[in-house]
């Protein structure tokens, strides 16, 4: 059962957040940010409102088929002192990897280039890239003040206030949330992934 509200947020690129509003995409790809505590990603929570965040995205990181679209979240930016919810996302299942072949499998199955990604994988070199499906559904828009707490490198975003999560609609059907998932396990080809739960991690 979908929760009715959320305090918490889960900072991503707003190209990406795009990516998985059009169901052209169910993975994210995490390391962990400059300020994230010990400057490792963990999953420790799988269900969050998606905070689009603009900083470090940049034209030369994302594939040219992305490029417009990237331009486009920065031309429908909210102001510096608002941020603008309109997805809620959960982590129906996640992959640890180490190994550059089965990261280049995935290549045709997100939105950043080649490079970039194995810059992700190789930061930290004996942490794993994880590698989290998400499950995507649109909620009313809800805009909330910018307040100086939610700066900074950090994938997990506390809120002071919850986000309602009303007019809760999947991107994609049953089905073809499924087909995508399964087409990304059999690239990585990895046996079955491992179920995430916020009091398992």
């Amino acid at each position: 059962m979908l929760p009715e509200s959320t305090q918490v947020a889960l900072k991503e690129w707003a190209v990406a957040c795009s990516a998985l509003d059009q169901g052209r995409q169910v993975i994210l790809l995490r390391k962990g940010g400059i300020h994230e505590d010990g400057l490792d990603f963990r999953v420790i929570h799988d269900q969050f409102v998606l905070y689009p965040s603009y900083e470090h995205q940049k034209p030369g990181l994302v594939k040219p088929e992305w490029q417009a679209e990237l331009a486009a979240t920065f031309a429908n930016a909210p102001p510096s002192t608002e941020i603008r919810f309109t997805h809620f996302a959960k982590v129906t299942s996640l992959v640890e990897i180490m190994e550059q072949e089965r990261l280049d499998r995935l290549d045709a199955l997100h939105l950043w280039t080649a490079g970039y990604a194995q810059q992700r994988l190789h930061w930290k070199p004996r942490r794993p890239l994880t590698v989290m499906f998400i499950r995507a559904y649109r909620i009313r828009p809800v805009t909330v003040p910018f307040l100086g707490e939610y700066a900074g490198c950090t994938s997990w975003v506390p809120l002071a206030q919850g986000v309602p999560l009303d007019g809760l609609v999947p991107v994609l059907t049953d089905e073809d949330y499924q087909r995508q998932a399964d087409q990304v396990m059999r690239a990585l080809d990895a046996g079955a992934p491992s179920s995430v739960s916020a009091a398992s991690r």
